[in-house]
């Protein structure tokens, strides 16, 4: 397995190492991705695919008396995430699981906000995914996605070629499942280094 399929799944020691940067690398995106959502500090949040964890501890600062869940189906993310996260895990303010975003293990209207931060890349089916999304969220929720790249351009497919189960979508690709799968009021906002973020709502 090459170095960088552990974006797709971290395993061992190369994962570790993985993660790790992917708290530094994505930084900021994720700022920029979260500057688009408004988020109320009672609110519960999801954030799929969490990865090394730090976009959890962004959400606990959002919503300080809330509840923040995290879910990645690698066993070394979910380490990672309760490491750096484990003074709120254990104040009973988050929580981290791990899990399969094809069959999220929540009930039905539970999350005011769900977020995914360079992780539909990995997801092996968008709509069944989209579909569990808006399963979990409340009625007037909000599900924000954020990735780097935009399906664009030639590097968008060189990395596809390297990372075994990766598809990189375009905007209109993904606001045309968001739509099938119930999504509403899809903005999508794109900046100078074509990073994407779509946010939308699920209907109250």
């Amino acid at each position: 397995m090459s170095f960088f399929q552990n974006t797709c799944q971290p395993k061992g020691f190369a994962g570790k190492i993985m993660v790790n940067m992917m708290n530094v690398g994505h930084t900021a995106l994720a700022k920029w991705g979260l500057a688009h959502l408004t988020i109320q500090d009672d609110d519960f949040c999801l954030d799929i695919g969490c990865g090394g964890g730090a976009n959890l501890r962004r959400l606990l600062r959002k919503s300080p008396n809330g509840l923040v869940t995290g879910i990645d189906y690698s066993e070394i993310s979910v380490q990672k995430s309760k490491k750096i996260n484990r003074a709120a895990i254990q104040e009973g303010r988050c929580e981290v699981l791990q899990g399969d975003v094809m069959k999220l293990p929540f009930s039905e209207n539970r999350f005011h906000v769900v977020t995914a931060f360079e992780t539909i890349y990995f997801w092996p089916d968008i709509q069944v995914a989209f579909q569990q999304v808006y399963r979990v969220l409340k009625n007037g929720g909000t599900f924000l996605i954020c990735n780097e790249a935009n399906g664009k351009n030639t590097k968008d497919e060189k990395w596809m070629g390297i990372i075994q189960g990766m598809t990189i979508y375009t905007s209109e690709q993904i606001e045309k499942e968001l739509k099938k799968a119930g999504f509403s009021k899809i903005k999508v906002d794109q900046n100078k280094k074509n990073w994407l973020c779509l946010i939308c709502k699920k209907e109250d």
